[in-house]
């Protein structure tokens, strides 16, 4: 993946980096049209991880307000609607692959 543009590259925040007791709970790529994943349930309660993607639906609308110019508040409440049409479908079947190591370490 270092191979990717600039533009598609993220890096760890100073304050991740500098936190000893930090922890990467998910990798998420959008690959053949479809998203792809690495997880670590690593909360007790599963409530949190929701609460983690609450916050994070809400740092992505920030996003899209100062990358693409959109509405900060309308950029949610679409993120927000793309959940609820996933959650309603209830069609998302979860394929695990097999683990390997070689190749990456995600």
């Amino acid at each position: 993946m270092s191979d990717a543009p600039s533009e598609f590259q993220l890096t760890v925040p100073d304050s991740v980096a500098a936190d000893p007791g930090a922890i990467e709970l998910i990798r998420i790529w959008w690959s053949k049209d479809e998203p792809v994943m690495s997880v670590m349930p690593a909360f007790d309660d599963p409530a949190r991880f929701g609460e983690l993607l609450a916050i994070a639906a809400r740092h992505m609308a920030y996003g899209y307000a100062v990358r693409h110019g959109h509405d900060e508040k309308t950029a949610y409440h679409r993120i927000l609607h793309g959940l609820s049409d996933v959650i309603k479908a209830d069609n998302v079947a979860t394929v695990a692959e097999p683990a390997t190591l070689k190749g990456g370490n995600a």
